[in-house]
This record gives C-alpha cells, sequence and structure tokens, in this order.
C-alpha cells in the first residue's frame, strides 16, 4: 500500500503499520488482539489504533475482512461445510435440515472447509468439529455442548521406513537427537537439507535449502521462523493429520530452521477452522517445554528458540505467504508484491522462514538418516515422500505416505480401492489444481515434475473425486466462485475478473446467456497473467482442465 505525503514523497504505509504493530512483537499481538475484540465495532478499534498509534481504518480494516469476525456470522452457533468435498458429495443439505430441528434459521450460517473431506455431513458446532456419524447424534451434541466428535479414517504409508506417519514415541526419545544437533555447526545441517533436496510441501515446490539459505545469509540480528498451518484447500487434511498426530515432527523441524537461520522465535498460524489442531500443538509445546528441548539455551547450549500459536479468523488467503505474514502484524492480510522476498524482510520487517506444516515434518528423518538417503527416495527433482489425502467418494477414504514419483493409478486403485459411485474426473491440489480426466490417471506419477509437464499441478496433495452426476459447469461455477469470495480484492484481475467469471457461468447455467468462449479466454489468461500471486492466477488452471477434457459436456452452455 503507497500513499504521497504533502511533499510528494511516497509513504509505505504498510512497513509503516508493519513497524508499529512491531514493537510489541508477538507477545502482544495486534493480531490477537483485534480478534479478542470480535466482530469490527468502532468503540473497540479506537481504542486498539490508539494503542497501537495507528490510523483508526487500519484496525477497522483488517478486523472487517475475516470471515469468523463478520457481522454475518456473529451470533451463529452452528456453521456447515461449503468445502467443494461437501458439495460434490452432497450431505449438505441434510445438515441443514438436521440442524434446523434444533436451532433458528439465524443460528446456522457456512464456513469452506474443515478438514472432515473423509467422511463429509461436515459441521461445525459451538466450538468443535463434526462430520460424518456425528450428525446420526446430533440431538446428544446439542443438548451437551463439547461433545467430543468421532472421527476415523484409513493412515497407511507404502514407503520403508515412513518418514511422516510412523507411529510416535515418546518426547525424549524422540528429541534425543537434538543436543547432538545443536554441537554441530549449523552450516552443516543446511548443506544436510541442501543434500536432500526437500522442497516445500505447500505446492510451490521450491528447494527448502534454498530459502533457509537466503534467510541465514539475510542481514539482521533478529529473525523469524513462521510455519503456515492455514491448510484451507477444500479437499485437503493433510496439515490437519500431523497436527494432530504428529506435532512433535512439526515442532522439531521449527527448532532446526531456528538454529540453521539464526532465529529465537518460531510462530505457528493455525487456521480458526482447526480447533482440535490448534489444542494438539498447544500440547506438545507444553510438553517440550517441560522437556527443556524448548525457552533459554536448551539443553545447555548457546541457542535459544520459543513457539506461539495464533489462530486464524477465517482467511483462505492467508495460505499465501505475504497475507499470512500482513495478517500476523494485524494489518489487511492482502497480498504483496514481492521482491523485498520474507526471507529479507518478512514478519515485522525481519528476516523470516515461512514454510508448510509437511515441510518442517521431513526435517526429522532427514537429519537422522542423513540427507543422501532421503534424496534416494522418490524421483531425481522430486525427493522424498509425499503425504497425499482421498475424499469421502473412495471406497477408502484417507491419508497415505508414498514415495514421490508413485504412480498415481497406484493411490487411486491400490490405495483409495476406487470409487464408491462413477466418477469423471480428480481435482489434485485444491481448488487452484488441476483437474484430472480418469482417462490420465496411468499417465501420471506422484510428483512435481511429472503433473507440470502433464498441464496439472500436485499442488500440496489432496485428491477430491468428483461423481459423474455433478455437472462439471456448476463446478467451475463454484471455482470462480470460490476464488471471489476468497480474494484479498488488492489486484484487479483477481477481484474482478473471477467475479465477471461466476456471473458468466451463473447466466450459462440459467440460460439466460450462452459463454462466449473468447470472452471467457481473454478473462482468464487477463487473471493468469496479471494476477498478483497464485490465487487468481491459479484459477485458470482447472478451468482450462475443464474446458479441455470436458468440452462435450459443456458444448449446450456455449455459444
Amino acid at each position: 500500500m503507497v500513499r504521497f505525503d504533502r511533499m510528494g514523497r511516497q509513504v509505505y504505509v504498510s512497513r509503516n503499520v508493519s513497524a508499529l504493530s512491531g514493537r510489541k512483537g508477538l507477545a502482544d499481538s495486534l493480531f490477537e488482539r483485534l480478534v479478542a475484540a470480535g466482530p469490527p465495532g468502532m468503540d473497540a478499534h479506537k481504542t486498539l489504533a490508539r494503542e497501537y498509534l495507528l490510523g483508526e481504518a487500519v484496525t477497522f480494516g483488517a478486523a472487517s475482512f475475516y470471515d469468523l469476525l463478520s457481522e454475518e456470522n456473529a451470533g451463529k452457533k452452528a456453521l456447515v461445510c461449503d468445502g467443494s468435498a461437501c458439495l460434490c458429495a452432497g450431505t449438505q443439505d441434510d445438515v441443514v435440515t438436521a440442524l434446523g430441528a434444533h436451532l433458528k434459521p439465524e443460528e446456522i450460517g457456512t464456513i469452506t472447509c474443515l478438514g472432515r473431506c473423509h467422511e463429509n455431513r461436515a459441521f461445525h458446532y459451538l466450538g468443535r468439529n463434526y462430520s460424518g456419524g456425528d450428525l446420526d447424534r446430533l440431538a446428544a451434541i446439542v443438548s451437551n455442548p463439547g461433545t467430543p466428535a468421532g472421527d476415523t479414517y484409513a493412515v497407511e504409508s507404502i514407503c520403508e521406513p515412513p518418514v511422516l506417519t510412523a507411529p510416535p514415541t515418546s518426547v525424549d526419545a524422540y528429541y534425543s537427537i537434538l543436543p547432538e544437533l545443536l554441537d554441530r555447526d549449523p552450516c552443516d545441517l543446511l548443506e544436510v537439507i541442501k543434500t536432500s533436496k526437500l522442497r516445500g510441501r505447500g505446492g510451490a515446490g521450491f528447494p527448502t535449502g534454498l530459502k533457509w539459505s537466503a534467510a541465514r545469509d539475510a542481514v539482521g540480528k533478529k529473525k523469524y521462523i513462521v510455519c503456515n498451518a492455514d491448510e484451507g484447500d477444500p479437499g485437503a487434511y493433510i496439515d490437519r493429520y500431523l497436527m494432530e498426530a504428529q506435532p512433535h515432527r512439526i515442532l522439531f523441524g521449527m527448532l532446526i530452521a531456528g538454529l540453521v537461520v539464526g532465529a529465537d522465535e518460531g510462530v505457528l498460524y493455525i487456521r480458526a477452522e482447526y480447533p482440535e489442531s490448534i489444542a494438539s500443538i498447544n500440547v506438545a509445546i507444553s510438553e517440550i517445554e517441560a522437556a527443556g528441548f524448548t525457552g533459554q539455551r536448551i539443553c545447555g547450549s548457546s541457542f535459544s528458540f520459543t513457539f506461539k500459536v495464533i489462530a486464524g479468523a477465517g482467511a483462505y488467503i492467508c495460505g499465501e505467504e505475504t497475507a499470512l505474514i500482513a495478517s500476523l502484524e494485524g494489518r489487511r492480510p492482502e497480498v504483496s508484491i514481492r521482491p523485498p522476498y520474507p526471507t529479507t524482510e518478512g514478519l515485522f520487517g525481519k528476516p523470516t522462514v515461512v514454510n508448510n506444516v509437511e515441510t518442517f515434518a521431513n526435517l526429522h528423518h532427514i537429519l537422522t538418516l542423513g540427507g543422501e538417503a532421503y534424496a534416494a527416495s522418490g524421483t531425481e527433482s522430486s525427493t522424498g515422500t509425499k503425504l497425499v489425502c482421498l475424499n469421502g467418494l473412495f471406497n477408502r477414504p484417507g491419508l497415505f505416505e508414498v514415495p514421490m514419483g508413485t504412480p498415481l493409478r497406484t493411490v487411486i486403485d491400490a490405495l483409495g480401492e476406487g470409487f464408491r459411485e462413477p466418477v469423471k474426473a480428480l481435482q489434485i491440489g485444491g481448488p487452484l489444481g488441476g483437474i484430472v480426466p480418469l482417462s490420465k490417471l496411468d499417465e501420471l506419477t506422484l510428483d512435481f515434475e511429472s503433473f507440470r509437464t502433464a498441464g496439472f499441478l500436485l499442488g500440496h496433495g489432496s485428491i477430491l473425486a468428483i461423481p459423474e452426476r455433478f455437472p462439471m459447469i456448476e463446478y467451475i461455477e463454484h471455482l470462480f466462485e470460490f476464488c471471489a469470495v476468497e480474494s484479498c480484492g488488492k489486484c484487479f484481475p483477481c477481484r474482478i475478473g473471477a467475479t465477471r467469471g461466476q456471473e458468466m457461468l451463473q447466466a450459462a447455467i440459467q440460460g439466460t446467456q450462452k459463454i462466449n468462449r473468447e470472452l471467457l479466454d481473454d478473462l482468464l489468461e487477463t487473471m493468469e497473467l496479471g494476477s498478483l500471486c497464485a490465487h487468481g492466477g491459479g484459477i485458470p488452471l482447472p478451468i482450462r482442465n475443464v474446458l479441455a477434457y470436458f468440452a462435450e459436456e459443456l458444448n449446450a452452455h456455449m455459444a
């Protein structure tokens, strides 16, 4: 955000807000204060603005961005999932009807993806998530708020040894290698990570060693490690599994990141839609605090590192690293132009490493067995293992760990055991991921290069089956709507383009106007080339996949 003073000089308002928020740092987080204040109210936000020396428009504008702080959701007791997996399952009308027998209509709202894609019928009620068979005991849940949810899905690894799905050990046993690592030169640890060729698992696949090296070389005494746990892709629950079943893998990875780059503070930004994950991570932090594996002078070394958990407030765009940083600072979570990159100018203007949950979770294995051993698994360019998750339309929905390069057909048929009903396509990698027709299954392997070469996207690794009964015109209209609703609004191609795309498809579905293909192609090109980030720039990929592979199904809607 840029404005000009009376002398015509540029004033970077975002940097000013970042610096003012950074005076109190994470210990007294402006963002957490905004969330605690609730839906935007002038008195509460005026008070915060004065305390942090900010304009009232800054605090009000930031708070008004988030779904869970909106006036629309104020007073809601239940929120019904409207994510892609539940949409394809066709279960959510029944959920609304069932809730309506116990709650007033104004007490029921919507929420996008609760990570219960394996069994659907998902809803949030008074601080807890429910799905599947929980709906059959709704009366007991409503009469006893806080009733634990039932939640089971298959978890299996075809890797030997498993990297991310091995049964957890005791805290002392798991962190037993830490004292030795603290005695080593951090540069040596960085070389091990580079040798492993670990690439970011959030979707972009950027080499982790290069990112950490850039942050280590950046000038500045204060640096941060940020775990991006804002897993908002409908159809994905990989990060949720790791946070709830393998939390120490994440914390250990963040400790090593801090040691390598010279950071003494780490923050986990976890989406508020995952209350169970937030609780699990907080318990795990308490465990390592008690064991002496975090805090000041860990294990008698000169290295100190502390953790902070911050819950989001409902904004898909916070999965983008610069928007996430803006949110942590209490700014409106809009995407920033790069450069500068977070590794040189990130949280509160300090060098910052931002990696996703699965990326950090690999570090214990790499530093235990060595970088060469990790690189020996997978492919030459996509090393190691990958977690994938399957939605409720599979006969065996769940989470599976496979070596990079595993045939997609193996995942679908051998692990997922095929489909419960006829399916025509898979969306892989979330709403911005490609839509793969079943005819392409035998051509793809689970790695970044195979998907990119074929015109798709591996992304985070969620695999969502689209049933034959679901019209593709309605599915891509749903994707445009998702993009429009979740856009940060900073750039026109995304904010306006997604809305125009949704309107175009709505008119075609309603039969009022057929799709002008040339106009649609121009719109997709504008979004792809002109958007600031992958939110607007990525949505054209699945739309183009549908236009290419399901043209016959769309013909009736084309001019």
